[in-house]
């Protein structure tokens, strides 16, 4: 069926909510951790670590849960509803910075970063599954994804362009209350959105829970399938680039360009092309095979990326251009990122007989906060390695390096393993498109079934 705006917007309002904690995580946290917070960078590197190991048993077990609720408002909408209030509060806490030891704040740290990765699992592992129950069109899907990242990027685009110019507004000089403040009030409009989006979303298919499976069942199912272990491995990569690069951005700002008045000018331009690379996703992507455009912008973003590496800090026009286009490309490729799981999920379904939304997407996030979790433990570990201090307003030749190399080469290693992974994996368009065909016959046949039986009793 066709997707009104109403079902794109509605739908997308709701990563705008979860883009104010994945970009302030991603932008902001290492930065806030070690140069507003207090943390030492291998400290902050070791939290996003060991925080991911919760993760592990956390996700399945919310892809487990989704795949066994039904209430009234559907399968995955209630999350919203209840996730809501504790999302914004804890993205809040998050950001605040107690009069405590050092100790005290470690402890703090570690509580309420935990905690954020948590609430954000209960809300996000539903949320990414609700395309499957929105529209049974791949093509559809393709645009519903393209709108959600659109706005997700809207997400990003308040980070980039609100939320520092808030932290000087509101701290006035006290970065402290200046990140705590901003985060109130992105907390607060990230509430607001979830509603929004839990009001003007509709799950128009419903899946019956199936009695005669178990948990150990369902996880064995996905470990047999080639196509989700590839899935994974892939989303690793393709997260552990964008957090080691995500993560690298403020420094290289500061210290490469040697520019700091600039940062909220290079996000903030940066988001902005992250928003239309992904609306132009279904636009420009959408008349070729996916997995194969997919393998081509990867190139391309590569070759960007190093130009980057290549051009010296001081000519900021050229970076600032470069990075535009960076980012307008790459982003043309996450909705097809995201797609990957939901044909996973009916590839499974044409496999087994079994619909496992809730479990795909919530290890497809796994694989995600893995990358996460690497990607932030390197850019940390890194950067102590080579005694990078926020005290030293100069900072060493050999600091300076390797904050370029994070921000420019690193990325590319993690490329060239997504486009390995990309391979090896063999769900194309014409394949995805018999396989939406199949189910739809069985899914017509079973409710002809169903009326003939309902109807000779």
């Amino acid at each position: 069926m066709h997707l009104t705006m109403k079902d794109k917007i509605g739908y997308g309002l709701g990563d705008t909510a979860c883009g104010f904690v994945w970009q302030a995580t991603m932008f902001l946290l290492a930065y806030f951790y070690t140069d507003v917070f207090g943390l030492s960078a291998g400290i902050m590197g070791t939290l996003f670590l060991v925080s991911r190991v919760l993760d592990a048993v956390t996700d399945p077990l919310m892809g487990l849960i989704v795949d066994r609720t039904r209430t009234r408002h559907g399968q995955f909408r209630p999350f919203l509803l209840w996730g809501a209030i504790p999302f914004g509060v804890v993205c809040m806490l998050t950001f605040y910075t107690p009069d405590f030891s050092d100790q005290g704040k470690v402890i703090y740290a570690s509580i309420t970063y935990i905690l954020l990765t948590l609430v954000y699992t209960f809300v996000n592992v539903p949320y990414c599954a609700m395309p499957g129950v929105i529209t049974a069109d791949p093509k559809e899907r393709h645009s519903l994804q393209s709108w959600r990242f659109f706005l997700a990027a809207a997400g990003s685009l308040a980070i980039s362009g609100i939320a520092l110019p808030l932290v000087g507004i509101i701290g006035r000089g006290n970065e402290q209350l200046g990140y705590f403040g901003a985060m109130c009030v992105l907390g607060l409009i990230g509430i607001g959105l979830l509603y929004i989006c839990f009001f003007t979303t509709k799950e128009r298919y419903t899946f019956e829970v199936q009695s005669d499976v178990s948990v150990k069942k369902d996880l064995k199912l996905l470990l047999g399938n080639t196509q989700w272990r590839i899935m994974c491995i892939f989303k690793m990569m393709a997260t552990c680039s964008n957090v080691v690069r995500g993560g690298a951005t403020l420094y290289f700002v500061k210290y490469v360009m040697d520019h700091p008045e600039l940062a909220v000018q290079f996000l903030l331009y940066g988001s902005i092309a992250t928003m239309f690379g992904s609306l132009a996703s279904s636009r420009l992507l959408g008349r070729f095979d996916r997995v194969k455009a997919f393998k081509v912008i990867i190139v391309i973003y590569s070759l960007i990326s190093l130009m980057i590496f290549f051009t010296p800090g001081d000519s900021v026009v050229l970076i600032f251009a470069l990075n535009i286009v960076f980012l307008f490309v790459f982003n043309t490729t996450t909705p097809l990122q995201w797609l990957m799981a939901s044909d996973v999920v009916d590839y499974e379904e044409s496999r087994s007989g079994r619909r496992l939304d809730g479990l795909v997407f919530s290890t497809y996030l796994f694989s995600l906060k893995m990358g996460l979790a690497i990607g932030g433990a390197a850019l940390g570990w890194i950067l102590a390695f080579v005694n990078y201090s926020a005290s030293n307003s100069v900072q060493p030749v050999e600091v300076l390096s390797i904050i370029k190399i994070l921000f420019c080469v690193v990325p590319v290693v993690l490329y060239i393993g997504m486009f390995i992974m990309l391979s090896f994996y063999k769900l194309s368009d014409e394949r995805v498109g018999a396989i939406s065909q199949q189910l739809h016959k069985h899914r017509v046949a079973q409710e002809n079934s169903a009326s003939t039986a309902a109807a000779s009793n």
